[in-house]
């Protein structure tokens, strides 16, 4: 029996009033003093410390009363005090806790799985309706390469829905990774062939994605050695480039540049991808913040001017942290991404602008 459960206390409680009964009538007998006044002494001392216990054990439990119709109405923010008790009520005030972060993570997972699906469904979304309504209104002829643009966008599409439904198991680590060997050079050449067309496709019309429309900035691929080829799943470091080179333009002052950058990383057929661009960068203070889910700070817009997202503008970096308007999950996106491979991604200092650098780890011991 531990010396603070409700056992203990309440065998105390009933030793204590024995105690103080007997205790009294050993006085009354002493003091020759009346037994109907010692009786009565001994229940109103007997009913102090009984008040005394008794509130000791209620209030916990009114308050995981509270807590419990809160969480039942979808309210998993409350949590009940006097976990740090050492009896069985603080035990159970821990597991009611416990329970209430379990049901708010699974709540918080559950909304930005709807986030994250709407982040990355739009964007192909919106590309594919540009290129249709340019073919419709005759702005643009119906040339395969329009339709190959458009089909590779549908494709992307079905790729997308397929794989964003693995994001609700993002956190049990259950996340299916197809990696394989590729050449980096034609691959990123892909990767920002498709960015530069859609962008061209979008540009005048609002999407509401989040996406950038600007064609003035120049996007530049640097790849040594040529024939350099990495280990990973093409599709998640689509999503990583991808997201990185959207957040890179958007903060990119007029006709600006955006470098991708590859080399070899340490070990076999690992990388380490950069994306560099030139604009205002990131103050160090803020490094940590720009890859958490919903960071959304305020956007630079190109002419100088800088708005923010829904709401009003919020104390957050300019530079890739940011968005026009999206849902702040590029850069999460990225992360989790590069995460799913067992690499790292972060902010890296750079003399001008705002460098992410990628280190993929490729092969492990034992592949090959």
């Amino acid at each position: 029996m531990r010396p603070f459960s409700i056992k203990t206390k309440l065998g105390t409680l009933v030793v204590v009033s024995v105690f103080i009964t007997t205790g009294l009538l050993m006085i009354a007998v002493r003091t020759e003093t009346e037994l109907r006044f010692i009786t009565v002494f001994s229940v109103i001392a007997t009913l102090l410390i009984t008040q005394f216990v008794a509130h000791s054990l209620t209030a916990p439990l009114d308050d995981m009363n509270t807590v419990a119709r809160s969480i039942s109405h979808g309210d998993y923010t409350r949590r009940v005090r006097g976990h740090d008790r050492k009896d069985e009520l603080g035990d159970l005030a821990t597991t009611i806790n416990r329970m209430a972060d379990d049901l708010e993570a699974q709540d918080r997972q559950r909304k930005e799985l709807v986030a994250n699906v709407s982040h990355e469904l739009r964007t192909p979304i919106a590309g594919l309706r540009a290129v249709l309504e340019n073919v419709v209104d005759g702005v643009s002829a119906a040339d395969p390469e329009t339709m190959r643009t458009a089909l590779k966008q549908t494709e992307r599409l079905g790729r997308l829905v397929e794989t964003l439904l693995d994001l609700s198991r993002l956190d049990n680590g259950v996340v299916p990774l197809r990696a394989r060997r590729f050449e980096v050079w034609p691959y990123l050449s892909g990767v920002l062939k498709e960015a530069n067309m859609v962008a061209s496709a979008r540009a005048g019309i609002a999407s509401g994605s989040g996406s950038h429309t600007r064609t003035d900035v120049h996007l530049h691929l640097d790849v040594w050695p040529p024939e350099l080829t990495g280990h990973a799943d093409p599709e998640r470091i689509h999503q990583v480039v991808a997201n990185l080179i959207d957040n890179a333009v958007k903060h990119s002052p007029p006709h600006g540049r955006v470098t991708v950058k590859a080399r070899r990383g340490t070990g076999a057929e690992s990388l380490s991808l950069e994306v560099m661009d030139e604009g205002p960068g990131i103050p160090e203070s803020e490094w940590h913040r720009v890859f958490e889910r919903f960071n959304r700070g305020p956007y630079t817009d190109p002419a100088g001017g800088a708005a923010g997202g829904p709401g009003g503008p919020r104390p957050a970096p300019p530079g890739p942290g940011g968005t026009d308007g999206g849902t702040g999950l590029g850069l999460a996106i990225a992360r989790w991404a590069v995460d799913l491979h067992g690499g790292r991604i972060g902010v890296a200092e750079s003399a001008r602008g705002c460098r992410i650098q990628v280190i993929l780890p490729g092969l492990s011991r034992g592949q090959g």
